[in-house]
């Protein structure tokens, strides 16, 4: 069971990053982990070192059915058998058993201290060699900048670190195995297309700074019906008049605004989407369905993997549905993002050509 954490230790990392080595702990020895005998965690503490500060946090539990469990060591370029449970924290930058890069500065100039970042990974499960990629993403600064352009500026910043990743992960150095990319992406609705068809039969109304004359608020009023206000859009604010049409039917009528992975449908695969928008959500503990009206809610948070790790797990499926692609805690408060899972069986061997299904595994 792989858990990808972004943000580790809060939006309050200064105050708050205290509290995480005895979450840590607390996790590991508690009693709805006691069948994963072995786990590795990799947490990214060290906020005072800017350069390479990306608050991702990465756990690795292996259950005790699995026997024979490797993980590649990048330095050595062999892989360990792992035993044990052990914990890495601070600074990650000498552990050899994982790659971590925080993107640079220039890549979103806006932020002048971002956190996004990656973390890579790779295993060996019953003959299975894959990667499993932490990734965090540049996320949308305003809501009327994201307006302006379709795709919009933080598309193209998103579109530019994830290529980079991809890029990486299947460089040169080490051997190609078949990868999974899964955290917050950040992957935003197409504002401006969204924004028209919400908003098809209402006027707009510009509101601009009295001293600048930028721009700082639209307006959108139904054409009658009073001038009922449809949206308010502002740099942090995203008021939409029925919020239903994000819920109904988990959002599903959306997907066609959801445009950001197109640009690489050749090295990405997704399952489908069948759960609503998994940000940005109250933080409020009574209102776990109730999405905050600060941005335009969308499936930031993804599963993703290479055409061959998609092969590898659609060649594993048996007569019955072992694949699931969904969210955790649909009326629970889980904070602003709801985590997303996938969750799949492999076939010892399915990584091999023509290799026979049998007894499996799952991982998650």
């Amino acid at each position: 069971m792989a858990l990808h954490c972004q943000e580790f230790g809060g939006k309050n990392y200064e105050a708050s990053m205290s509290h995480v080595d005895k979450f840590v702990k607390e996790l590991l020895s508690s009693d709805a982990m006691k069948d994963y005998n072995r786990a590795r965690v990799y947490l990214d503490e060290n906020y005072k070192s800017q350069e390479h500060f990306t608050a991702l946090g990465s756990f690795y539990f292996l259950h005790e059915s699995l026997k024979n469990v490797y993980q590649f060591d990048f330095k050595a370029k062999k892989y360990r058998k792992v035993t044990g449970k052990e914990i890495y924290s601070d600074t990650l930058e000498s552990t050899p058993m994982l790659e971590k890069e925080k993107f640079p500065q220039d890549y979103f100039p806006e932020c002048k201290w971002s956190r996004k970042g990656f973390v890579r990974t790779r295993w060996c499960v019953a003959d299975c060699a894959f990667d499993l990629v932490n990734i965090h993403l540049f996320h949308d600064a305003s809501n009327l900048v994201a307006w302006e352009t379709s795709p919009s500026v933080y598309s193209g910043i998103r579109h530019k670190a994830l290529g980079y990743v991809l890029d990486r992960i299947i460089d040169q150095r080490f051997e190609k195995v078949s990868y999974f990319v899964f955290g917050d992406f950040n992957f935003r609705l197409d504002s401006k297309s969204v924004v028209e068809t919400l908003c098809t039969k209402a006027t707009m109304q510009t509101v601009r700074a009295a001293d600048t004359n930028e721009v700082v608020k639209l307006i959108f009023r139904e054409s009658d019906n009073d001038r009922k206000v449809m949206l308010q859009l502002e740099k942090k604010l995203f008021d939409y008049s029925n919020q239903e049409v994000f819920r109904d039917n988990n959002g599903i009528a959306l997907l066609e605004f959801d445009k950001e992975l197109s640009v690489f449908k050749d090295r990405l695969y997704e399952l489908d989407i069948s759960f609503p928008p998994s940000y940005p959500y109250s933080e409020d503990c009574s209102q776990g369905q109730q999405y905050m009206n600060t941005r335009c809610p969308a499936w930031c948070d993804r599963v993703l993997m290479s055409p061959s790790a998609k092969e590898l797990i659609l060649r594993s499926e048996s007569e019955e549905k072992v694949v699931t692609y969904d969210h955790i805690g649909p009326n629970v408060c889980m904070g602003d993002h709801k985590p997303v899972f996938l969750a799949f069986r492999i076939a010892p061997g399915a990584g091999k050509p023509h290799a026979h299904v049998h007894k499996c595994c799952v991982v998650q």
